[in-house]
Parts: C-alpha cells; sequence; structure tokens
C-alpha cells in the first residue's frame, strides 16, 4: 500500500489509516513545529504506540486527529523538581485532601472546561475523554486530585508507561490546587521510579516547577530506555 500525505506549506504529512505506522520522526514539520501525522484513531493500542515513540495527540474540535512530536521537548526530571518558598508553605498547611485515581474523568472534564489564556475553547474533546479514560482503566492513565469540603477543586492526569510519564493536563477551581496536586503526583512517581516527565511544550509554571527543555533526539534515547520496564 501506497503511503498518503496531505501537503502543508510546512511540508507533507503522513495520512494514517487503521493500520499505518507512525513516520520516522525525522519526517515531523519545523512549522508547525513537530506535526507528523493525520488521521487514525484514539483506540488504546495506538495511543500506547504514539507515547512510546514519543508521539502525542493534540488537536482542536472539529479538527482530524494530529500526532506530534516537537523539537525541543519540555521536560522534568522528578529528582529535580523545585517547589517554591511559597507553595511549600501551603502544602505545610495542608488545605486539600489528595487523592489518586478516585475521580479520573471527572479531572479531565475539569481541565476541558477550564479556560486557558489565548485559546478559545479545549483540545479535550469528548472523543479524548473516552480514549483516556479507557486507558485509565487500562492502568496506564492517572489522575492526583485536590478535595477541598468534599468537592474536587484540582487535580492534574497523564500516561504512564514503564519508567516514563507523560503529563497532559491540570486544572484549579481554588488557587495552589492544581500546583499541590502535581507536587504529589511527581513525588508519587519518583516512589514509582519514574525517571522523567514528558511535559511536552514550555510554559512559565512548568518551568517554575524545574521543567527544561531538550533537543528530541535526547528525549527519545531517554524515552526509549525507561518504557523498556512496562511489562506489556
Amino acid at each position: 500500500m501506497h503511503d498518503n500525505y496531505y501537503p502543508l506549506p510546512g511540508g507533507p504529512v503522513r495520512i494514517l489509516a487503521a493500520e499505518t505506522p507512525f513516520p520516522n520522526l525525522q519526517q515531523a514539520l519545523t512549522e508547525p513545529n513537530g506535526l507528523i501525522a493525520i488521521g487514525g484513531s484514539l483506540t488504546p493500542r495506538r495511543l500506547l504506540s504514539a507515547y512510546k515513540q514519543g508521539i502525542f495527540p493534540w488537536f482542536s474540535p472539529g479538527e482530524p486527529i494530529l500526532w506530534w512530536s516537537p523539537d525541543p521537548r519540555m521536560v522534568l526530571f522528578p529528582p529535580a523538581l523545585k517547589i517554591t518558598r511559597s507553595l511549600r508553605k501551603v502544602i505545610q498547611q495542608q488545605p486539600f485532601e489528595l487523592r489518586m485515581n478516585t475521580q479520573f474523568t471527572a479531572v479531565m472534564q475539569a481541565c476541558a472546561a477550564t479556560p486557558r489564556p489565548g485559546q478559545s475553547g479545549s483540545w479535550i474533546t469528548d472523543e479524548m475523554i473516552a480514549a483516556y479514560s479507557e486507558l485509565h482503566a487500562m492502568g496506564y492513565a492517572h489522575s492526583m486530585e485536590a478535595w477541598q469540603d468534599g468537592q474536587l477543586v484540582g487535580g492534574c492526569y497523564g500516561v504512564k508507561i514503564g519508567r516514563m510519564f507523560y503529563g497532559e493536563s491540570m486544572f484549579h477551581h481554588v488557587s495552589n490546587a492544581s500546583k499541590v496536586a502535581f507536587a504529589h503526583l511527581v513525588q508519587w512517581l519518583i516512589s514509582q521510579q519514574v525517571g522523567m516527565i514528558d511535559c511536552q511544550m514550555h510554559t512559565p509554571l512548568l518551568a517554575s516547577f524545574g521543567a527544561y527543555e531538550i533537543p528530541r533526539d535526547r528525549f527519545i534515547e531517554e524515552l526509549t530506555h525507561l518504557v523498556q520496564y512496562d511489562p506489556t
């Protein structure tokens, strides 16, 4: 079967059919940065295959599924987590009850509903929520949740494969709730011997936690080693 490609100003992008493999990462576009494929599906098999190769889905409602592997890549090495003095004080005050994996889908729904600066909508579509909830049921996707007075007020979620974690999104309805949840998530990941957290792209918040950008080649080298610990 001949490969099908969609022409874009930055170059051609492979169109995925049901069984089409992802192209080599060297084929990822530089503009837009990291776009590598279009289409396919959000089945657990496809998602796990993507993450193991350093690829993730990111698209808006009404668009086809877009797959990305940007260069450079924002990462956090868990032992290098930085906690600001002000956040440390909040954590010491214990204003939240921290729970893990009790309301995974609700965390995704809250992330989808949270307005983002410069974004008119959310990339966390109903299709994405259903797909990642399935990964959660399989034991791959996890949520860390901040609760207050019996209400879910903040949290974050992502995908863990072996000793690699892929952070996806976070939200808060109460100040510092998502930051406290993320700090606790990183401590849990350290206990699980996770060696690297994929933060995907640069944000000031992630940088404040100690995340920084590394070349994609180094990211893939680290990832390839860490995902080998996946028992499947």
